[in-house]
C-alpha cells in the first residue's frame, strides 16, 4: 500500500523549473503560492530530493496560521511531516527542513556516510535506509504509508518527479504556467532523466486562468 501521491511543480511557458544556473527563480504568483499552501495543509507529508534542498533550501511548512490551526483542530501536527530524498546523506546540518518546525524523515540509501546518519538521529531526525546506491523509493513510499501518511505531496525537483513516475508512483500532476519563457538547453525541466518510452500519458482533469498564468491538473493513466 502507498498514499495517494500528486507532484506540483510551476514551470515556465516552455517548461522550465529554474534557469541553467538552476538557482530559483519566482515563478508563481501570489494566487499561486495561496493554493500551494492549501496543498500543503491537506497533505500528511511533503517530499523533496536533495536538490532542492541544496539550491533552495526550502522550510517546507504550512505558511498559513489559519491553515495551521485547522490542522491542529483535526487532531494533527501543524505542519506535514517533511521528506528528503538523499541517496548519499548530503544534506546539510542546518538546512531549514531540519528544524523543528515539523518532523522530518531524510531517506538514504546504504552508501551513505554511516556517521553523518548517526548524527542526524542524535539530532531527532528519522533516518530511512532503503536500497544499495539510490534510494528505494518503492519501499519508501510503503513506509510513509505504514506510518500513517495517507496523502503525499512531492514538490520536486526535476529529477525526483521523474524518478517518481518511471517507478508509477505519482497519481496526480498539477502544473502552473507562469506568465515567463526562461530558455536554456540545461534548464531543469517538470521531469529530468531519461525519456519514457513509451510516454507516460495523461488525463486532463481540469485548466483554469490563476493569477497571470494558467493551472493544470492531470490523472497519471497507468
Amino acid at each position: 500500500m502507498r498514499p495517494f501521491t500528486f507532484i506540483n511543480v510551476a514551470s515556465s511557458v516552455d517548461g522550465k523549473i529554474s534557469n541553467e544556473k538552476r538557482i530559483q527563480l519566482r515563478i508563481s504568483c501570489e494566487e499561486d503560492l495561496k493554493r500551494v499552501d492549501e496543498l500543503r495543509a491537506k497533505s500528511d507529508a511533503i517530499m523533496v530530493g536533495i536538490g532542492t534542498v541544496l539550491s533552495d533550501n526550502p522550510k517546507l511548512t504550512v505558511k498559513s496560521e489559519e491553515l495551521r490551526k485547522r490542522r491542529l483542530e483535526e487532531g494533527r501536527d501543524a505542519n506535514p511531516i517533511r521528506v528528503v530524498v538523499d541517496s548519499k546523506c548530503r544534506i546539510p546540518l542546518d538546512a531549514k527542513v531540519l528544524d523543528e518546525s515539523a518532523k522530518t524523515i531524510v531517506a538514504v540509501s546504504r552508501i551513505a556516510n554511516s556517521e553523518k546518519v548517526n548524527t542526524l538521529r542524535r539530532m531527532g531526525v528519522d533516518v530511512f535506509v532503503a536500497g544499495d546506491d539510490k534510494v528505494d523509493l518503492k519501499a519508501l513510499v510503503e513506509y510513509l504509508y505504514k506510518i500513517g501518511v495517507r496523502v503525499l505531496m512531492v514538490e520536486g525537483g526535476a529529477t525526483l518527479n521523474w524518478a517518481m513516475l518511471r517507478e508509477g508512483l505519482v497519481d496526480e500532476i498539477y502544473v502552473y504556467y507562469g506568465n515567463m519563457i526562461i530558455g536554456g538547453s540545461k534548464a531543469p525541466t517538470v521531469v529530468d532523466g531519461m525519456s519514457f518510452d513509451p510516454p507516460i500519458s495523461l488525463d486532463l482533469l481540469d485548466v483554469r486562468k490563476l493569477g497571470r498564468g494558467i493551472l493544470t491538473r492531470w490523472r497519471v493513466l497507468r
